[in-house]
């Protein structure tokens, strides 16, 4: 891992995944569970203005952590194992399943009335999203110790 590349490629990968642990650790501690103290006739347009906002915030890093997470299966310090690379991708695959097909629906359910089920909806299965980023941290943490061991 000697040429720049491969070293930002890394670094890149590490920071954009770290940066998404905090960001979802403070949705599913923070702003998910607030969500339901709004009141009810104000939810579409905080909602809506919650997508807009959210996504400039999101999706920069979740972006450049799906793409960096791909090009590391052919550009990988040797340290890194493919395992470690190929575990990186599935976790990022519930991610971003979880996103698509979960989350998005229940915002965009929000979007148009406050349903107490689908927020508690939206919180519960965050979860999955938290806990899977959360393994990923862990990995790229493991695959730093490697590289610098």
């Amino acid at each position: 891992m000697n040429d720049p590349f491969s070293r930002a490629l890394f670094l890149g990968h590490i920071a954009s995944t770290l940066f998404m642990i905090g960001v979802i650790w403070f949705v599913q501690v923070v702003h998910y569970p607030l969500l339901g103290r709004v009141a009810p006739h104000d939810i579409p347009r905080y909602e809506q203005a919650h997508t807009r906002l959210a996504t400039l915030v999101v999706g920069p890093p979740m972006l450049a952590e799906l793409a960096s997470g791909v090009i590391l299966l052919w550009v990988r310090p040797a340290a890194v194992s493919s395992l470690q690379a190929w575990t990186g991708i599935a976790l990022l695959a519930v991610t971003c399943c979880s996103t698509q097909f979960v989350q998005v629906p229940c915002h965009a359910r929000l979007s148009q009335a406050f349903d107490p089920a689908v927020h508690r909806r939206l919180v519960r299965t965050n979860w999955v999203r938290t806990a899977a980023w959360s393994l990923r941290g862990l990995l790229v943490l493991w695959m730093l110790w490697n590289v610098l061991m």
